[in-house]
């Protein structure tokens, strides 16, 4: 490709996000939006149980049903950050382990799960979108989202501080697909290094993100889902997410 062609197709990027941001800012800046403010933290190690004495520093934050006819589990979630990165858990409800994939990067979203995405920089339309299953395999990739056309892409050389610490654990019943149980527990560190190509990061004290929690059920053949904040038909409808504000 000729060079003039390279530098066009990038001032063509940049001309969108920048449309794209200014629009943004008209229509969607004066909506009032649901808020989590984020306690900080020292590093701790996850173990999937959510019983490190950090948790203690802050409260649980519902998840809602989004159909009145769904399954009526209680799902909740508490985040943190420290100096490193980002910690999350999640503790729901259930009744059976819908869940068969055995790796990690697979279409976790088929069976149970849980999700959060979190859009740093309301400048650019790009957001990091996270998933685990009840047996502890996950999906983390970047979205580049314009007006709807989405792909996600996978770290690259994602090892050592640029790898998520992540665990699960079971209540009621053993780890294993089609077991009968009373609930689960997700818990996981997301490092700023894995973040690295989003803008405002890490954050400080005051620091303004956007974000959205979800959780998917497939209990007996029927399909249920729970969000933090209020989406439509898609999970990706990242103009709707509620803020994070750091503490």
């Amino acid at each position: 490709m000729k060079t003039h062609s390279i530098v066009g197709l990038v001032l063509s990027v940049v001309a969108c996000c920048v449309t794209w941001s200014c629009a943004r800012q008209v229509t969607g800046e004066s909506a009032k939006r649901k808020t989590l403010r984020i306690a900080r933290t020292e590093d701790f190690t996850v173990n999937g149980k959510g019983d490190a004495s950090a948790w203690e520093k802050t409260a649980w934050e519902p998840l809602h049903l989004r159909r009145s006819d769904g399954h009526p589990y209680e799902t909740r979630v508490k985040m943190l950050y420290s100096r490193t990165g980002l910690y999350v858990l999640m503790d729901a409800e259930d009744r059976h382990i819908t869940a068969t994939m055995n790796e990690d990067f697979l279409d976790l979203w088929n069976e149970d799960v849980f999700e959060f995405f979190l859009w740093p920089d309301e400048r650019y339309p790009v957001y990091f979108e996270y998933e685990i299953s009840p047996l502890g395999f996950e999906l983390p990739i970047l979205i580049p989202n314009f007006e709807g056309q989405f792909l996600g892409w996978r770290p690259w050389h994602y090892e050592g501080e640029r790898k998520t610490q992540k665990a699960t654990s079971i209540t009621g019943g053993p780890k294993r697909s089609g077991a009968k149980i009373t609930g689960w527990k997700a818990e996981v560190f997301v490092p700023y290094g894995l973040l690295d190509p989003l803008q405002n990061v890490p954050p400080q004290s005051g620091t303004r993100w956007r974000a959205n929690f979800y959780r998917v059920v497939y209990d007996n053949g029927k399909s249920t889902s729970w969000d933090w904040t209020r989406v439509g038909p898609s999970f990706h409808e990242f103009e709707k997410f509620g803020v994070l504000i750091f503490e």
